[in-house]
């Protein structure tokens, strides 16, 4: 009986032992292999290690799927192509139209010549003096007040001039002027150009049935224009007809194209033979036309 004892207690101590020495061991394969706890790991070769689905506890091993491989970076950002749809880098007709976040940056042709921008005379006589300087008098209605000049920016359909593109929207339609052909399209008059058309001012004379809506309200001193991006209309009936701008008109904004040219202690904005100067008034910065004279 003792001796039978004693067999029994030998075979549950090798028991014990064996079963430590195979717990040892699958550690070490675990540890080994990466895994442990059904996680993950990516070695540098590109290979994803997991536990088999088969439940005997088996490591597959197979490459990564790369179509995402551009999702993540070592800083762990998103730079997946996929997701770029709201940053997009668009050419328009050949144009640089960069449109970054909503930033735009146009390029435009700065050698084309603002044509049709002599001033007609104020209808009211001045009651400053004239501002005088290089044999010529600059006549205004309001003192001069300076701050800086920003091109205002009419919207995405509106083009400062000298901007081209290589077709016009179904919407554009053509205008007559002394013999000559100008598109006009929702605010915006087009010369034909080498390959397609270009940003013009506006030729004055040309009649239109409608303006944008956007157009500002502006009073010359005897009747009401409507300004849109650098051009005067005049109401004609039905239509609105493109009229040079009246000495005296007040306009909160300028476009892309303007020159600012210092003038002795003065600094105006100048559009062909249009000078602004940078007025105020009731506390908001203006623009006033100006009624250059020749001084006698």
């Amino acid at each position: 009986m003792k001796n039978i004892k004693k067999i029994i207690r030998k075979i549950a101590v090798l028991s014990l032992v064996g079963s430590f020495f195979l717990i040892s061991i699958d550690s070490m394969a675990q540890r080994r292999l990466g895994g442990g706890g059904g996680g993950i790991h990516r070695s540098g070769g590109g290979i994803q290690t997991r536990p088999g689905s088969n439940g005997s506890g088996t490591k597959v091993t197979r490459p990564l799927n790369r179509s995402n491989s551009q999702a993540s970076n070592r800083n762990g950002s998103v730079n997946n192509n996929t997701r770029n749809s709201d940053n997009r880098n668009t050419n328009i007709s050949g144009n640089t139209v960069n449109r970054n976040n909503n930033n735009v940056n146009i390029n435009i042709n700065n050698s084309v010549h603002v044509r049709n921008t002599v001033v007609r005379p104020g209808v009211r006589p001045y009651a400053r003096p004239p501002y005088v300087y290089g044999g010529y008098r600059y006549n205004c209605y309001h003192p001069y007040y300076p701050h800086p000049y920003h091109p205002f920016y009419w919207g995405p359909v509106w083009h400062p001039w000298g901007f081209f593109v290589a077709t016009l929207a179904v919407t554009a339609i053509v205008v007559s002027v002394e013999s000559s052909q100008y598109h006009y399209d929702q605010g915006v008059w087009y010369a034909p150009s080498s390959g397609g058309y270009t940003a013009v001012p506006a030729p004055v004379g040309g009649t239109v049935n409608n303006i944008p809506s956007g157009a500002e309200t502006v009073n010359t001193g005897t009747v009401n224009n409507y300004y849109y991006g650098g051009t005067y209309y005049e109401k004609d009936g039905s239509s609105y007809k493109v009229v040079a701008p009246t000495a005296g008109t007040l306009v909160d904004n300028l476009p892309e194209g303007g020159e600012e040219v210092t003038i002795g202690d003065a600094k105006y904005v100048k559009f062909g033979e249009t000078y602004y100067q940078p007025v105020q008034v009731d506390g908001k910065n203006k623009y006033e036309v100006v009624n250059v004279e020749k001084d006698k």
